[in-house]
C-alpha cells in the first residue's frame, strides 16, 4: 500500500518530530546546565554545607590563671564544681523506669520530679537558667530532648563531692544520669582583697560578637567584670581549644575529624599586695571606725580607704577599700538582690574607692602649694609669715573691683576656735608642720604687703599636677577618676562665673572646685618622701606562664591592653621593673611665669623644674610634723622607733548624702579625715594614706589608721627577715 493512498491524519509530520528534539534537548541542556553549575560553580558552597551538616566544632574551655599577692599565696584559683547532668537520648526506653531514675534523684538532690510535661510547663522552664530553682527534672530533661538530646542539660549545679560519688555509684542504674566537673572560680581572701582582685561574670550581651572572635563561648565561658580579674583579663583567660567532631542529625558526636587543638591555660599573675598588711590596713580602718561609733554612739564614719606603697618602686602593698563586696557570691552567678544591694548603697562597695572616688583632699594638699610656693620664691626657709585666727580678704573677680564691707569675708584658720590668736609668726616648715590655713592662703593668694605675689592659681595647678593631680595614674586597675584641679576657665565653663581671690585661696588649702583620689594624695605625698621621683603606681608584680616561668609583658595604661612587645605609652610589668614617671627636679614641666604688680604673666616656650632644695624644705615641714610639739602628729608618733614624715587633712565636703542629711551648713560643714605618713624618713621605703569619710579631724582619725599600718609594716618586715624570707623590698 502507498503512502499516497494513507489516511492524512496517520501521516507524521517532520517539522514536529524537530520540535520535540528541540524541546528535549533544550530540557537536556537546562539539566546540564543546572548540574554544572550545582558541581561546579557552586560545588564548593554545596559541599561546604553538607559538611556543616554533619560537621561541629567543641570548644574545649582553658584553664583561668590564678592570681597570687607578692608571697605566693593564693587570691584566685579554679576549684572544681559538681553538677548533675541528664542526656535525654542515653535515658532507658521504658517510661516507668525514667520516672523511677526521676523519684530517686529527687530524694538525693532535692529537686522536683516535677509534674506532666505540656507544651505550658516546657515554655515555662525555657524562662529559668541553668541550675536555677523552679522546674522539674521531667521538664528541664523534655525540653533538652527538643532542643538538643545528645547533649546533657544540668538539673543541679555545685553538689557536695558526697552526693558527686553517690550519683557516680548510682550511674549504672541510672542510666543518662552522669557528674559533670566545672571549673568554677574561688577566691580564698573574698573582701579582703576583693576591690582589687574583682570577680567574673557572662559575657556581656554588647561584647558578645568581640569575645565569640576571640574564641569565647557565649553563656559558658566567663570574663573579668571588675579588678585584675577584668584589666588583665587577656592575659588570665588563655585561648580555647577545639574538636572538629562529626555528628548524626540528632547531634551525637560520631568521631573526631580532625587531631584536637588543646587549650592554652592563662598565665598566672603575682601582685604587689601583701595579704599580711592588706589584712592590718583592713583591721586599723574598721577598729577606728567601730572606735569613734561607740564614743559618739552612732554611726559616724560610713566608709574609708587605705593605701600603702613603696614610694621608691611603685609598689603597691596594700589598698583597702572599705565596704566591700564578697565575690566570692559571684563565683557562679551574680544573684540579683545581692547586686541590686551593693549598687543602691551610698557608699558605693561596688567601686574601688581607692582609685574611682573623688573627694576634697584639704590640707594634705597643701604640700603642692608648699612646693609652688617655695620653688616660685614666693617664700624663703627664712621668712616669717602673720599667721592669726582668722584674715579678712577683700575678694574681687575682677582686678578692678573695689573692697568694700559686702565683699570682704573672713577666712579663718583651723586652730581658731581653740585659739583666735591663731598660730603668731612661723616660719614656712612650721607652716607645713601646723598646717595652718592663714599661711597657706598668703602663700597661694598673696595677702596686702605682707605677701604681695602669691602661686595664683594657674601655678598652684602645675605644681599639682607635677605631683601627680588631675591626671589618672596608669595603675593597672580600671574605673579610675581623673581628680579635679580647677582652672578660670573652668570656672566660667561649668558655673558661669569668673575665678575670685577667695577661689585661689580656698584651692590652696585642697577645698573648693579641688576633688582628688586617695590614690593621688598618695602619689602627690610619694614624690616629696622618694625626693621627686614619682614611680609608676603598680599592682602587678610579674606574670609567669604554667612552668612558672616569667613572661615579659607590657602595659598600656591607655586602652588596657597587655601585650609581650612595647607599644607606644606602654610600661613594663613583668618581670617587675620599677617604672618612673617622672623627675620633678630634672623633668622641666612648669611653664615659667613673669610676675610684676601683683598679677602674672605666662612666658612662652618656657619651662622648668623643681629645685631639689624646694623638695628637701618641704620634707623638712612633714618631718617637723612629727618632732616638732606643735606638729600635727607629734602626739601619734611620740616615741615610734623609726623616723617618720607626714601631713594630716582635715577637708570640709558637702555631698548628696550629707545634703539629704541636712548637714551642709555653712560654717560647720562635715568633715573628711584624711593622714599621709612614710617612713623611714631619711630613705622611705613605705607611704601609706588613710581616708576616713566623715571622719572628722585628720589627726585624730586617720592619723592613728596610718600609724598602725606603719607599725604593722615594720613588725611584718623584722618577722620575714627572722625566718630568713625575702622582705616587702625584694
Amino acid at each position: 500500500m502507498s503512502t499516497d493512498s494513507m489516511p492524512r491524519s496517520a501521516r507524521f509530520e517532520g517539522w514536529r518530530l524537530a520540535v520535540i528534539y528541540i524541546g528535549v534537548l533544550l530540557v537536556f541542556t537546562a539539566l546540564l546546565f543546572r548540574l554544572v553549575n550545582l558541581q561546579v560553580v557552586e560545588g564548593a558552597n554545596w559541599t561546604a554545607r553538607a559538611i556543616d551538616n554533619y560537621k561541629d566544632e567543641v570548644s574545649i574551655p582553658a584553664p583561668r590563671g590564678i592570681i597570687y599577692d607578692r608571697n605566693g599565696y593564693i587570691l584566685a584559683r579554679n576549684v572544681a564544681s559538681y553538677n548533675v547532668v541528664i542526656t535525654p537520648a542515653s535515658l532507658p526506653d521504658d517510661a516507668s523506669d525514667i520516672q523511677r531514675i526521676y523519684r530517686e534523684l529527687s530524694g538525693l538532690i532535692e529537686v522536683p520530679v516535677g509534674g506532666p510535661v505540656t507544651d505550658a510547663s516546657l515554655e515555662e522552664a525555657k524562662l529559668f537558667a541553668a541550675c536555677v530553682p523552679g522546674p522539674g527534672i521531667g521538664q528541664l530533661v523534655a525540653l533538652q530532648d527538643t532542643l538538643a538530646p545528645y547533649s546533657p542539660v544540668k538539673i543541679k549545679c555545685n553538689v557536695t563531692e558526697d552526693i558527686a560519688r553517690i550519683v557516680q555509684e548510682k550511674t549504672v542504674d541510672w542510666r543518662g544520669v552522669a557528674i559533670e566537673i566545672e571549673p568554677i572560680r574561688e577566691f580564698p581572701t573574698g573582701s579582703l582583697t576583693s576591690n582589687v582582685v574583682g570577680y567574673l561574670g557572662p559575657i556581656p550581651a554588647l561584647l558578645e560578637k568581640q569575645y565569640v572572635d576571640k574564641g569565647f563561648v557565649p553563656n559558658r565561658d566567663k570574663v573579668g567584670y571588675a579588678g585584675v580579674e577584668s584589666s588583665l583579663q587577656d592575659i588570665l583567660a588563655g585561648r580555647n581549644g577545639a574538636r572538629v567532631v562529626q555528628i548524626d542529625v540528632a547531634g551525637q558526636e560520631l568521631r573526631n575529624l580532625e587531631p584536637p587543638r588543646p587549650a592554652v591555660p592563662g598565665h598566672n599573675v603575682t601582685l604587689t599586695i601583701d595579704t599580711r598588711l592588706q589584712a592590718a590596713a583592713e583591721a586599723s580602718l574598721i577598729q577606728e571606725m567601730d572606735y569613734w561609733e561607740t564614743w559618739f554612739g552612732k554611726i559616724r564614719i560610713s566608709s574609708g580607704v587605705v593605701i600603702a606603697m613603696n614610694p621608691k618602686t611603685g609598689e603597691i602593698l596594700a589598698m583597702v577599700s572599705y565596704p566591700s563586696y564578697e565575690n566570692n557570691r559571684f563565683a557562679r552567678l551574680i544573684p540579683s538582690y545581692y547586686y541590686q544591694q551593693l549598687s543602691e548603697d551610698p557608699r558605693h562597695p561596688l567601686l574601688n574607692n581607692a582609685i574611682s572616688a573623688q573627694f576634697p583632699p584639704g590640707s594634705v594638699f597643701k604640700l603642692s602649694t608648699a612646693t609652688g610656693a617655695f620653688n616660685e620664691g614666693v617664700v624663703d626657709l627664712s621668712t616669717v609669715i602673720q599667721a592669726p585666727g582668722q584674715l579678712l580678704l577683700c575678694e574681687k573677680f575682677n582686678p578692678n573691683d573695689l573692697c568694700t564691707d559686702s565683699n570682704t569675708r573672713p577666712f579663718v584658720d583651723w586652730i581658731f576656735e581653740k585659739n583666735p590668736e591663731g598660730f603668731g609668726q612661723i616660719d614656712f616648715q612650721h607652716c607645713i608642720a601646723y598646717s595652718s590655713n592663714v599661711c597657706f592662703y598668703k602663700l597661694g593668694g598673696g595677702y596686702q604687703d605682707e605677701i604681695e605675689q602669691g602661686l595664683g592659681i594657674e601655678r598652684l595647678g602645675q605644681y599639682a599636677r607635677a605631683l601627680g593631680y588631675d591626671q589618672r595614674s596608669g595603675i593597672q586597675l580600671e574605673g579610675e577618676a581623673e581628680g579635679l584641679i580647677p582652672s578660670p576657665q573652668w570656672k566660667r565653663i561649668n558655673t558661669g562665673e569668673n575665678w575670685s581671690t577667695g577661689d585661689t585661696y580656698i584651692a590652696s588649702v585642697g577645698q573648693g572646685y579641688v576633688l582628688a583620689t586617695p590614690l593621688q594624695v598618695l602619689m602627690s605625698g610619694a614624690t616629696i618622701a622618694n625626693n621627686g621621683k614619682l614611680m609608676q603606681p603598680t599592682i602587678v608584680r610579674e606574670v609567669t606562664d604554667g612552668e612558672g616561668n616569667v613572661v615579659e609583658m607590657w602595659f598600656n595604661p591607655q586602652d588596657f591592653t597587655v601585650s609581650p612587645e612595647q607599644t607606644e605609652g606602654s610600661y613594663q610589668i613583668s618581670p617587675f621593673t620599677p617604672n618612673m614617671k617622672w623627675d620633678i627636679t630634672t623633668t622641666a614641666m612648669i611653664q615659667s611665669y613673669s610676675c610684676d604688680g601683683g598679677y602674672c604673666s605666662l612666658n612662652e616656650n618656657e619651662k622648668k623644674a623643681v629645685e631639689p632644695e624646694t623638695v628637701a624644705a618641704v620634707r623638712g615641714g612633714t618631718r617637723l610634723a612629727i618632732t616638732d610639739p606643735r606638729g600635727t602628729l607629734q602626739d601619734l608618733f611620740k616615741g615610734f622607733p623609726i623616723a617618720v614624715g607626714g601631713k594630716t587633712g582635715t577637708a570640709e565636703y558637702c555631698d548628696d548624702v550629707a545634703f539629704k542629711a541636712q548637714r551642709c551648713n555653712f560654717g560647720s560643714w562635715p568633715t573628711h579625715s584624711w593622714t599621709l605618713a612614710y617612713a623611714p624618713y631619711e630613705d622611705p621605703e613605705i607611704i601609706v594614706v588613710a581616708f576616713a569619710y566623715n571622719g572628722g579631724e585628720g589627726a585624730s582619725v586617720a592619723g592613728p589608721i596610718a600609724e598602725r599600718v606603719l607599725k604593722a609594716y615594720f613588725e611584718l618586715k623584722a618577722q620575714d627577715i627572722e625566718k630568713g624570707l625575702p622582705t616587702f623590698g625584694q
